[in-house]
């Protein structure tokens, strides 16, 4: 990167190098760092930064998920198909794991499991010993993640402090860890939605299909389509509607919610996501409905 300007590179291009440069750096700093891939499109864009980080050789890491068991069928698909394309280990945790170890208790049997996560993710670095987390997320998507650094410092609780994280100047990160500690890196963090479908589109990668438009049953609720499943089936008195959507995230079923769209093209989920005036995670989750701060609070108990 050295290099390298801005002046040099096309914005992809210059997206591109930096994240390629973190993981690189948390490759050389850390000793059993760990990728997080769910088969989101985030991810996805990951796997494809890992390739031209680290190919013809094999990834220094492992990928790993954190599943809720309520995640969808067509995405959990994906997630093994890639993994298995690449011939990259995958380790799956579930929270159901830590429901059956009586680490994680449900109030109410149709308690969405999201949140429990942070459990799961704990426990599994615990197991496995690593000392970072690589994941997708981005600054464009909450609040509180826009406050966290590019390597984000957690203590050997888990546990964040937006108060207390590293300074980082140009493009020097430090992540360096103690025992017990970790460091949840994000090579993505400065990428939008945009950049992130821009990518998809140049890279041409494959994404699972309930990213593109499709007609699902959903019931309108609180100004989302909660879709009908199984897992979140519509009560009694609900208007079901069979509305053509797509999913802008996913994530679990009782917490991710779709959006009417007719785009079934990347080109077209492109002019959509150039127009719209509302954020991902604000036009699809259920679960940052309940206070401004939900998200914050999670992440200050271990969550991703």
């Amino acid at each position: 990167m050295s290099t390298l300007t801005r002046q040099t590179l096309t914005h992809l291009d210059w997206l591109e190098a930096e994240a390629i440069h973190i993981m690189r750096e948390v490759a050389g700093q850390c000793a059993n760092p760990v990728l997080l891939f769910s088969g989101g499109k985030d991810s996805i864009c990951m796997l494809r930064l890992a390739e031209k980080a680290f190919r013809p050789g094999r990834f220094p890491f492992p990928l790993m998920h954190i599943d809720t068991g309520h995640n969808y069928k067509e995405v959990t698909d994906f997630r093994d198909k890639r993994a298995a394309e690449l011939g990259e280990r995958l380790i799956v945790r579930s929270v159901e794991d830590s429901m059956a170890r009586g680490t994680v208790v449900l109030k109410t049997p149709d308690e969405s499991r999201n949140k429990h996560q942070s459990v799961t993710l704990l426990e599994s670095i615990e197991e496995f010993g690593f000392d970072a987390c690589i994941g997708g997320a981005r600054r464009d998507e909450e609040k509180a993640r826009a406050k966290e650094r590019i390597m984000s410092f957690r203590d050997e609780f888990g546990q964040w402090d937006p108060k207390n994280q590293r300074p980082e100047l140009w493009n020097l990160y430090n992540a360096r860890s103690h025992k017990g500690e970790n460091i949840r890196a994000f090579p993505i963090s400065n990428w939008t939605e945009l950049d992130v479908w821009q990518y998809i589109e140049r890279e041409q990668l494959e994404l699972p299909s309930i990213y593109f438009a499709h007609v699902r049953p959903v019931v309108r609720k609180n100004g989302l389509l909660q879709p009908v499943t199984d897992v979140t089936p519509a009560n009694p008195g609900d208007v079901v509607e069979d509305v053509r959507v797509r999913f802008r995230t996913v994530g679990d079923i009782t917490c991710t919610a779709p959006v009417e769209s007719d785009a079934d093209t990347v080109a077209k989920i492109l002019l959509e996501t150039a127009t719209t005036t509302i954020t991902e995670r604000g036009a699809t989750r259920m679960d940052d409905q309940t206070s401004e701060a939900s998200m914050e609070q999670r992440k200050k108990e271990g969550y991703f």
